[in-house]
């Protein structure tokens, strides 16, 4: 069955007939939710977080939880890629001046990604996409991950960095990690304390993992260069100050937002579920 725009209460009403169950962001499954679902034996998340699932009542109940973060991974990775040299060589301000009929040329003088150095936090699916085509940029790349191996480094020509080092020496900074308790705030006043001043932070990642209160102190005193931002603490955001920051270039969560991103995501959850029960 497909349902659009179920209400917590109907979803509660229905659930006790499903064996499984498909979510994007948009639906919450609470634990009222899972522990009315008397057959419910897998939940399936459409995309990559899990933030609208009750993952210990899933598992105190034996439901099995999979989601798609395979689906979204090139999406992201250009993302990173559209949205830095949008940012690096001005273009959305050019773009902004020129719909107010302005003609100002001198204003938008930009720099290069040739040459510079990319820290890349959390080397995994997205995190290696990044690297790739970094590489093809001309960029040095640091990484930083508990799990690169030395094969990894040398496959894709990076060197491994510990994070103050990557943070003390990157002139752009990318972040691809989980929301978890250990990644929480994980680039905080201290963290930011040790980037350049003339550095960038892009997240694209998870909302959490950046202190934003910390960010927009050293972003309106121009402490570091700049942000990029798709994704916030709180979506959408009940304070805006940071995102109307000039320094900062502020996307609505749209790292997933390509039709084929979306397709993939569905085809990859419905095989998922069919192999649970073949």
């Amino acid at each position: 069955d497909l349902r659009y725009g179920i209400s917590q209460d109907e979803l509660i009403e229905l659930i006790k007939d499903y064996d499984a169950l498909i979510v994007r962001s948009g639906t919450k499954v609470t634990r009222e939710i899972i522990e009315r679902a008397e057959n419910l034996k897998i939940i399936g998340r459409a995309g990559v977080g899990l933030d609208n699932i009750d993952v210990k009542a899933a598992e105190e109940n034996k439901i099995k939880i999979v989601n798609s973060p395979e689906a979204s991974t090139i999406s992201v990775a250009e993302l990173v890629f559209g949205s830095l040299i949008s940012f690096i060589r001005n273009i959305h301000k050019a773009n902004e001046s020129m719909k107010r009929g302005k003609w100002e040329r001198e204003k938008f003088m930009g720099n290069e990604l040739y040459g510079k150095t990319l820290g890349i936090i959390g080397f995994g699916r997205i995190g290696r996409e990044v690297a790739m085509r970094a590489r093809a940029f001309g960029m040095k790349i640091l990484a930083y991950d508990p799990g690169i191996t030395v094969e990894d480094a040398r496959e894709f020509n990076i060197e491994y960095s510990d994070l103050e080092n990557l943070l003390r020496n990157s002139d752009i900074i990318t972040l691809h990690v989980p929301l978890t308790e250990e990644t929480e705030n994980m680039i905080d006043k201290r963290e930011l304390e040790l980037m350049k001043r003339d550095s960038i932070l892009i997240n694209i990642a998870r909302g959490g993992v950046v202190n934003e209160d910390a960010l927009y102190e050293f972003l309106k005193e121009k402490k570091i260069r700049g942000a990029i931002l798709d994704v916030y603490s709180e979506e959408p955001p009940r304070d805006y100050r940071l995102i109307k920051l000039d320094n900062v270039l502020a996307t609505p969560h749209i790292g997933a937002s390509t039709d084929e991103a979306q397709i993939n995501a569905g085809l990859v959850i419905v095989e998922k579920i069919r192999n649970f029960f073949r």
